[in-house]
């Protein structure tokens, strides 16, 4: 599928059955990198499963993820492209090349900053180290030193990618945009195979997969510069701050990396105080991060992601704000919710389908479905809220999400720590989690190292702990950005309309669900998996058809469309 003309209103903003397309792009983009994200993840918990070496990637890939996204994705999409999206609304010929001075200007900036950041990180990879993931010691810490070096010097690529990511969307090309990263997944699965069919040891392979993340980070850029030249064949990097647009992104810049990188900032948080739990925690939220992110990028971040660029060309009129966001709204809700009634109902067999091989053993599936279980339960807040986030940017608010988010960070934090020492003293024994010590009070310590750092005992849920917090802020941070709304746009996301159609179908599908899974317990998760999802999937939509949802009629009509024998439809999932 390619991107797709779209048809505009006389304001220049796509209507919302296009931006309905344009979300389904974005979602297929985002589909086909996340999708090569799980095969990575299978592919690395079969060579690294919970080990040592496992908490030592997991630990190095996200410091510099982390910059990437404080600087890049998200927090530059954020600031960037509102901005370049109006000055391209604003174009009156083909000579009027002002957002491309914009734009080659912004990637001057980044190009420099990164670059010392990466200097910076490479030399003091050891204090960078100890400073992000203070509870690492002995040699899982001294691998970790060794990887950061390696992984930071592809920082430089994955920024530049966040921007191209803000070029590409403003053009409405949001199937490349999102559908690059898959290179960067790719990258590593081909060095996993390579290296962990001939058995290498946990560190050589560790190693091997850092270079992977830098060739993949080359390789996710090269496929997105042709399209970009082709749009904007005048754009040049430069250093040119004094260009009217520049300033404008540099002052949402700040705001934006408070708000936009709450969720990069909760993971440096829960990275942080991971580092203090029982061997496998860092591992086992890596794992179940990855299935929790998958829904939210699928059908908030795209969704959200079509809309900011369209809100941002309605200039001062805000008449159609409201219609916008509640149909956005609608569209999110629809498919997070399944995903929640999945994960909660069939996670297990999810979890086993995806990781369960090689090293990866049952005491692993029962760890990570528990923290998968407990980021689930706060889905239908941060789906909502990315969308919430993206409204008031497109507004011009910068500094509610920001401060919003400030409150999100820090509650996660202290609720998590407290919760996580709690968890660390309970243990998971022969596929059940059993306690490990009678808990007669509360706990404000980690364990002691000798406990936390032997490979060989059992593993712990701390990391539950982290997730159940996550999943609470995300409430509060949903229920802060809905009040945020109101006050400073004057209308309520109808939130609650968005669910009620919908609580029957969950609750059929749920319910269906849980028997097939006890009526097809005998046969191997691989096999279970997509039967017992896939028919509850249907019945929900179904149902929800039957109740006159939209998308569950748009849905059902696209399928229909291209059975054998029917004429094709235009109307993808998510459209009205």
């Amino acid at each position: 599928m390619s991107d797709v003309e779209i048809d505009l209103d006389p304001r220049g903003a796509a209507t919302t059955k296009e931006t309905g397309r344009s979300s389904f792009l974005a979602a297929a983009g985002i589909f086909i990198a996340r999708f090569g994200g799980l095969m990575r993840e299978s592919a690395m918990g079969a060579f690294l499963s919970t080990t040592p070496a496992a908490d030592a990637f997991r630990a190095a890939v996200r410091i510099p993820t982390l910059l990437q996204n404080l600087m890049g994705e998200g927090v530059l999409s954020a600031a960037f492209i509102p901005v370049y999206s109006r000055l391209l609304a604003e174009v009156e010929d083909d000579d009027d090349h002002r957002a491309d001075q914009v734009a080659g200007a912004i990637l001057g900036v980044i190009l420099v900053v990164t670059g010392l950041v990466i200097l910076v990180a490479v030399l003091f990879a050891g204090p960078v180290t100890s400073l992000l993931a203070p509870g690492l010691t002995g040699e899982t810490y001294e691998l970790t030193v060794r990887l950061v070096r390696i992984v930071t010097a592809g920082l430089g690529f994955l920024v530049v990618s966040a921007w191209c990511l803000g070029i590409l969307n403003s053009h409405r090309r949001f199937l490349l945009a999102y559908g690059s990263s898959f290179m960067w997944n790719a990258a590593q699965i081909v060095v996993l195979l390579f290296v962990g069919l001939r058995s290498w040891a946990d560190s050589d392979v560790a190693i091997a997969l850092a270079w992977a993340v830098v060739i993949g980070g080359i390789l996710e850029v090269a496929v997105q510069l042709p399209t970009i030249h082709r749009l904007a064949p005048a754009l040049r990097p430069s250093l040119k701050l004094a260009v009217p647009g520049v300033k404008e992104v540099g002052r949402r810049f700040l705001p934006v990396v408070l708000a936009r990188g709450v969720v990069q900032i909760g993971a440096y948080i829960d990275l942080l105080l991971a580092s203090f739990l029982a061997v496998g925690a860092l591992a086992a939220l890596g794992y179940a991060q990855i299935l929790y992110l998958l829904p939210v990028s699928l059908f908030a971040l795209s969704v959200a992601a079509a809309e900011l660029p369209e809100l941002s060309r309605l200039g001062a009129e805000t008449d159609e704000l409201p219609h916008r966001v509640d149909v956005a709204l609608r569209r999110i809700t629809f498919f997070i919710l399944f995903t929640v009634i999945a994960y909660l109902t069939a996670g297990n067999l999810i979890v086993a389908a995806i990781y369960e091989r090689g090293l990866f053993v049952a005491d692993d599936t029962v760890l990570v479905h528990a923290v998968l279980v407990a980021y689930t339960l706060g889905l239908l807040g941060i789906g909502p809220a990315r969308l919430f986030q993206n409204t008031l940017y497109a507004r011009g608010d910068v500094r509610g999400p920001a401060l919003i988010a400030v409150v999100r960070v820090v509650f996660a934090a202290a609720f998590g720590a407290f919760l996580m020492l709690q968890l660390d003293r309970v243990v998971v024994l022969d596929g059940r989690i059993t306690g490990y010590a009678e808990l007669t009070s509360l706990v404000w310590s980690p364990l002691p190292a000798s406990i936390r750092e032997d490979p060989d005992l059992p593993l712990h849920v701390g990391a539950v702990g982290l997730a159940l917090a996550s999943a609470a802020a995300s409430w509060l941070e949903w229920a802060l950005l809905r009040r945020r709304i109101k006050s400073k746009l004057g209308f309520v996301p109808q939130t609650g309309g968005a669910l009620r159609p919908l609580v029957l179908g969950g609750a059929i599908a749920a319910a269906m669900m849980l028997a097939l899974e006890v009526l097809l317990a005998p046969l191997p998760a691989l096999l279970s998996m997509p039967l017992v999802v896939g028919a509850g999937g249907v019945v929900y939509v179904l149902v929800a058809r039957s109740n006159g949802v939209t998308e569950a009629r748009s849905l059902v009509s696209s399928v229909i469309a291209r059975l054998p024998g029917q004429a094709r439809g235009t109307t993808p999932p998510g459209g009205r």
